[in-house]
């Protein structure tokens, strides 16, 4: 296969009235008579090759499409200049939520720059801490990432899972807590698990090894429980949890801090689960619920009950207590009952139960005392966001984070007897926050529904149409984009755009129902709310189409190739980053078939396949139009949302692109969907993408 690679000379790219570049060299890339016949429809599929991760023509086509991109960004003279800002703006410690076991308290902690952040531990709250496990002494080049640590209730152990290159494989490896020694043990083929503590050893979740040319890209089957005892090998781990007849569902151990009790919680998808129990000691689990309809949280096991929240019979959620010798929900009493607002996570702390809540998407936060009664209104530092809280059942101290757009995330310690916060941890950041305000408006969506959206904007800003603008969102899985800070924004902040994050239907901004608004034969009121919101934007004066510039990832992607295919006319730039493009065939690819729940699949019916079909960026790009500026983002070692979804992307809309705006693919190595990221790659990363918004909106200067 010969790629043509044209030699250009391109100017700098710095300033408005410099001409611009076009008619990029994109690599010719090679088209086959693949055909797909859906309930009697055929579907070409030209680009199939490119899912083929593994041969060589993959390879030379990715180095191709990194060299055009490349080329490209590298003569944005602002490029530079804006890597060094949001060096600038990240260099500030970050620190983690505090959490205790035993008489030892562990944190994370990022000096500024660091790759990883640092796992410190301190013995007693006054303690002087000594570093428990640093990531970045696993690597030379930060793409080993800690995923998770889990460390036994008496403070013995700790179970830590790394990452290599931001893939989902994990591996896990055991430390002895007061030795601060490394032990024999090392777990592998780990996948979508936690560690959970019983007796000597914990629970995890794993799949067969898989074939070595289909690591990254090899559909995930028969995913099994397991229980590993300090100093085995793996080989020896006892196998507790399977379902053989059914390959395509995982499964999730938990246990509860008295190790009491193991909870198995079995999916079919990213929503809805089964719940099984196992006291300690019993060789059988008893089936609480088999239907996965609904979600359940295990909280904690006290006085012979278990707390467990779930959305069954509540789609905001409510908090229950099981009799687990009586556990059908027939016999579950109601201890918080389901209310306006969204009960998001609880948790028990100083005899009492600490309930956060979502509240037109901003936090509240309230305490109850164990039987369920009111118990006071905790106080919050703002509008915005809280995370945690960490407590022990008998601890009257909690330790909980609370971020907004422009408040870094900061640490608080909680008295829970006395319901009073103090701050414990503030980030001191290069950035006025005074500067700028946040506001939240209400917009109408195509079909009425009412949609909350946040706006933050240098104070003073006029509503004249001519403010370069990012709209973000996600909209899908139950999960909510609530106000939170990310450094990155900044930067573009402080060159005079408007950041917009609507709360766009398919998340869980108001409970089951919002979400189920966005899935399947509802998707489309996903794209449509999205669509409203930069209607919106226009309509009242803060932007204009050759203003605004969108992004999103992963199920975010999507959305931004959905939408910029149904309605190029409406934005200037677009940013799909790791995004699901070809929505007859994500099923067929590592963890795809689970987002079935969310999306449907192009097998279940032919009114299911046509309605994929209406709406799959991949399917819907057409000959002849003139798309918005794209920057494609993805990476070599996703095995979330395999890269073949924006290569076949990107190869169909650089063939079908009409006019001089450039589609252009960003391909990082030794990368994967996002998770664990080193600091330095995505600096690297968002210097090329906001050189991209900047330079193609006419804007930063």
């Amino acid at each position: 296969m010969r790629y043509l690679i044209l030699l250009i000379v391109i100017t700098d790219l710095a300033c408005s009235h410099q001409t611009k570049i076009r008619h990029l060299p994109y690599p010719r890339t090679r088209t086959v008579d693949t055909v797909d016949t859906y309930f009697g429809e055929r579907v070409a599929d030209p680009y199939r090759w490119l899912e083929d991760d593994n041969s060589a023509e993959t390879a030379a086509w990715v180095k191709a499409e990194n060299k055009v991109t490349q080329d490209y960004l590298s003569k944005i003279a602002l490029r530079p200049k804006i890597k060094k800002r949001l060096e600038a703006l990240w260099n500030y410690p970050k620190f983690g939520i505090p959490f205790k076991r035993g008489d030892y308290y562990f944190f994370s902690k990022n000096d500024g720059m660091q790759n990883q952040s640092v796992v410190y531990i301190q013995k007693g709250i006054n303690g002087a801490p000594a570093v428990f496990l640093d990531p970045n002494r696993l690597s030379e080049d930060g793409t080993v990432a800690l995923s998770g640590l889990s460390v036994d209730h008496n403070a013995q152990y700790a179970a830590y899972a790394i990452a290599r290159s931001g893939s989902d494989w994990n591996e896990i490896f055991v430390k002895d807590v007061r030795g601060r020694k490394t032990l024999s043990d090392h777990l592998k083929w780990v996948k979508f698990s936690g560690m959970s503590w019983q007796g000597n050893g914990f629970y995890y979740s794993r799949y067969p090894e898989p074939r070595k040319s289909k690591a990254l890209s090899g559909k995930n089957k028969f995913h099994k429980v397991y229980y590993h005892r300090i100093g085995d090998p793996q080989s020896a781990d006892r196998l507790v949890f399977e379902d053989a007849t059914h390959p395509f569902r995982t499964c999730y151990a938990q246990t509860t801090r008295d190790e009491a009790f193991l909870i198995i919680f079995e999916s079919e998808g990213t929503s809805g689960s089964a719940l099984y129990l196992q006291a300690k000691g019993q060789k059988s689990f008893t089936p609480v619920v088999t239907d996965f309809n609904n979600d359940y949280s295990v909280i904690d096991h006290l006085n012979g009950r278990l707390l467990v929240m779930t959305n069954r019979d509540a789609p905001r959620w409510r908090l229950v207590q099981i009799d687990p010798k009586h556990p059908a929900p027939a016999n579950w009493k109601t201890l918080i009952p389901e209310s306006k607002d969204v009960l998001k996570s609880v948790v028990t702390a100083g005899d009492k139960i600490i309930a956060t809540y979502m509240q037109d998407v901003k936090s509240a936060a309230y305490l109850f005392d164990m039987d369920g009664k009111p118990a006071g209104t905790i106080k919050l530092p703002g509008i915005g966001t809280l995370t945690g809280f960490n407590g022990q059942q008998k601890d009257n101290t909690a330790f909980y984070g609370f971020t907004s757009f422009t408040f870094p995330t900061t640490i608080y310690k909680f008295d829970v007897k006395n319901n009073r916060s103090a701050v414990y941890h503030q980030p001191k950041i290069s950035f006025d926050a005074g500067g700028y305000e946040s506001r939240q408006v209400f917009y109408k969506s195509k079909d009425g529904t009412r949609i909350p959206m946040f706006l933050t904007y240098k104070k003073g800003m006029e509503q004249n149409g001519a403010n370069p603008t990012l709209l973000y969102a996600y909209g899908g899985f139950d999960i909510s984009i609530t106000p939170g800070f990310r450094v990155t924004t900044l930067a573009l902040l402080e060159k005079g755009f408007i950041y917009a994050v609507p709360n766009i239907r398919g998340g869980g901004e108001y409970g089951e129902a919002w979400h189920k608004a966005g899935t399947k034969m509802h998707k489309q009121n996903v794209f449509d709310d999205f669509i409203a919101a930069a209607e919106y934007l226009i309509k009242e004066g803060y932007t204009s189409p050759q203003k605004l510039a969108v992004s999103g990832r992963s199920n975010g992607g999507l959305l931004i190739g959905a939408c910029m295919t149904q309605r190029p006319d409406l934005f200037r730039v677009a940013l799909p980053g790791v995004g699901v493009m070809d929505m007859l065939r994500y099923q067929k690819f590592t963890i795809g078939w689970a987002w079935a729940s969310d999306y449907g699949r192009s097998d279940d019916s032919k009114e299911m396949f046509e309605y994929l079909y209406h709406y799959s960026p991949l399917h819907n790009i057409k000959k002849g139009v003139s798309y918005p500026a794209t920057l494609i983002t993805t990476a070599d070692h996703d095995d979330r949302v395999v890269p073949a979804h924006s290569f076949k992307f990107a190869a169909t809309l650089q063939a079908a692109q009409a006019g001089d705006n450039p589609v252009l693919i960003r391909i990082d190595h030794k990368a994967g969907h996002g998770g664990g990221k080193p600091t330095a790659k995505i600096i690297d990363e968002y210097a090329d993408l906001w050189a991209f918004v900047m330079y193609n909106l006419d804007a930063g200067h």
